[in-house]
């Protein structure tokens, strides 16, 4: 199943783990992530502590868990391509309609995906 038809299927949570250039590590709940036509993968977020991390490290894990019993999920190791300030664009894809959106900057970061694995074990040779 590609991922963007497994992401439009399952329901989970979601945590994005960056570290910055010193190593120093961090994770935060994120939805699911956007596919966008060029094949990369993108998220939304704000200018904080994952948004700087990116800055000075661009490689970030995304774990996914799935909805339901067991373990079941992804690992996903991506690379950031970019970074665009797009609220044009930010406000067509995002998922989410908040009235009290505030107008504080929000960032696209764009990833390629480095290597995919599930969320328990270490997947096929």
């Amino acid at each position: 199943m590609a991922l963007k038809d497994y992401f439009e299927q399952k329901k989970g949570i979601g945590v994005l783990a960056t570290a910055d250039g010193s190593g120093k590590v961090d994770a935060a709940v994120y939805s699911r992530p956007h596919f966008m036509e060029d094949g990369s993968m993108a998220f939304i977020m704000r200018d904080r502590l994952t948004h700087h991390n990116l800055q000075s490290n661009p490689y970030a894990t995304f774990l996914f868990i799935e909805n339901g019993p067991g373990y079941n999920g992804k690992r996903l190791f991506l690379k950031k391509l970019r970074e665009e300030n797009n609220p044009e664009l930010i406000q067509k894809i995002k998922r989410r309609k908040y009235t009290d959106d505030n107008e504080e900057p929000k960032f696209l970061m764009f990833f390629s995906l480095e290597k995919e694995l599930p969320l328990i074990g270490g997947g096929q040779s």
